[in-house]
């Protein structure tokens, strides 16, 4: 697998307060939906569902924590849930079966084999032994 980190997201619970809290208070800009650009790694904040915000590299996204625990496939509460999710992205969608099955023979789970997302995405997830 390529080391390279793509999206680091924040399950976070009141979705409005982190973005004021980031955006208002840290100064962080969010990328703005409808922007051709979309900032860093071409993604779009959608009002009321993710923040995704321009730090300059690895772009920092903003989820609520139930939301993203569902879309992981494990529980928002309780061990194996830190309310945070890494991303890898990959060139190809076949590159995304690939990194999963490296990442589970180095000693992962597989919480969500890859499907289509309703983003238009190819992706799945695993927990690290951790």
């Amino acid at each position: 697998m390529e080391p390279r980190l793509s999206l680091v997201t924040l399950g976070v619970r009141d979705l409005d307060r982190a973005r004021r809290f980031d955006c208002d208070g840290l100064g962080w800009p969010a990328t703005a939906g409808g922007d051709a650009a979309a900032g860093e790694g071409g993604v779009a904040s959608v009002p009321g569902e993710v923040v995704f915000l321009r730090t300059g590299g690895v772009v920092l996204s903003l989820f609520g924590r139930d939301a993203l625990a569902a879309d992981a496939g494990v529980e928002a509460m309780g061990g194996g849930f830190a309310g945070i999710a890494l991303a890898h992205n990959v060139r190809e969608r076949a590159d995304v079966d690939t990194a999963l099955a490296q990442a589970v023979a180095a000693g992962a789970t597989l919480t969500k084999a890859a499907i289509d997302a309703s983003w238009g995405g190819y992706s799945g997830y695993f927990a690290d032994p951790d």
